[in-house]
């Protein structure tokens, strides 16, 4: 099989990180087990993961996981396909194209739900002024395409006929309102946080629709896995999830140690941006138990069906794995969770 560059960057950019991070455990203590996990941006959304990482949970829980970087897309399913990785952090829709294509992967965890906004160049003062004009994506195949088109839709525009599509590659709304600035773009999704950095900078933008507004629901991205990998090494996937949950309820119950991953992994020492960061990603998306958005899924489904013929007739729940999950909560986990965070 003939293997891309990006999967060739993305499986060196893996085996350098465990290089630098590998830990060797204090005599006597037990071994922790490696677990190699990505995600696909350096977002907020990320920040069970950051918490789970910074606060010592996956060895609370027996782990020793290695948090890499990979650009959703071929890469970053590439590296889960080959083992490199065997959590990814991504849009549901890179996982879901791949599993309708043949690859034994399922969605078994969320970040949470989007709450993008379609944000615009300031000479834009309107939905119909989008006309003829080009609005930027990250990557075919993504979650922010797929949104972006259903919100043209809505707004009463045929995609790629009455508004041009253009991919830039960019995963992070910042960088493609960096890309807006210097005109090859007019309009992008934007991110609440990111909208709030640009409004501080001085950077005026047309909010020409929210998209929750518009019925469009979202996962900002979600937790996959190989089948396999859920089937044979059940407990260090149970132990990821037991260390990404207690994140989650640590974060909501503790501001300060969400605040302190935020600053350390997103280099944000900027007060008023880690409050919009907190309210949006940890206030306002994470969910206690985070199962993931059948609803959502199928949505998904719907909307991939034109394109990915493999989707016709098919249901969320193929796509999807709850059993971890559900397993840990009629085990009581979320019970002891309520009771030692307050939730």
């Amino acid at each position: 099989m003939r293997v891309n560059t990006p999967y060739k960057v993305a499986v060196i950019t893996v085996r350098l990180a465990l290089a630098l991070l590998l830990v060797i455990p204090p005599a006597g203590a037990q071994p922790l087990e490696t677990l190699n996990a990505s995600y696909a941006s350096v977002t907020g959304s990320r920040i069970p993961l950051w918490i789970a990482k910074d606060a010592g949970l996956f060895e609370k829980y027996g782990l020793h996981v290695n948090l890499v970087v990979i650009a959703a897309g071929n890469a970053a399913i590439g590296a889960l396909a080959g083992g490199d990785v065997e959590i990814l952090g991504a849009p549901g829709s890179t996982t879901m194209v791949s599993a309708a294509k043949g690859l034994p992967v399922a969605i078994i965890g969320t970040f949470g739900p989007g709450a993008w906004k379609l944000a615009a160049h300031p000479s834009i003062t309107s939905i119909q002024e989008l006309r003829g004009k080009t609005v930027g994506i990250s990557r075919p195949g993504t979650t922010i395409e797929f949104a972006t088109r259903r919100a043209l839709l809505k707004l009463g525009f045929s995609p790629g006929k009455d508004v041009n599509i253009l991919a830039t590659g960019l995963a992070e709304s910042n960088k493609r309102l960096m890309i807006l600035q210097q005109g090859k773009i007019d309009a992008t999704l934007v991110s609440p946080d990111n909208l709030f950095e640009a409004e501080t900078k001085g950077l005026k933008l047309s909010i020409l629709a929210d998209l929750t507004e518009l019925g469009i629901y979202t996962t900002a991205s979600d937790l996959s896995a190989k089948r396999d990998f859920l089937k044979n090494q059940r407990q260090r996937a149970r132990a990821f999830m037991m260390a990404y949950c207690e994140g989650i309820w640590l974060g909501k119950n503790n501001k300060s140690v969400a605040l302190a991953s935020f600053r350390k992994q997103m280099r944000e020492n900027d007060p008023r941006r880690l409050e919009v960061l907190y309210r949006n990603y940890v206030v306002d998306a994470l969910p206690l138990k985070p199962y993931p958005m059948e609803e959502v899924i199928q949505t998904e489904i719907e909307n991939l069906t034109p394109t990915v013929p493999e989707f016709r007739g098919k249901r969320a729940a193929e796509f999807i794995d709850k059993s971890i999950l559900s397993e840990l909560e009629s085990e009581g986990l979320f019970s002891r969770l309520s009771a030692k965070y307050g939730k």
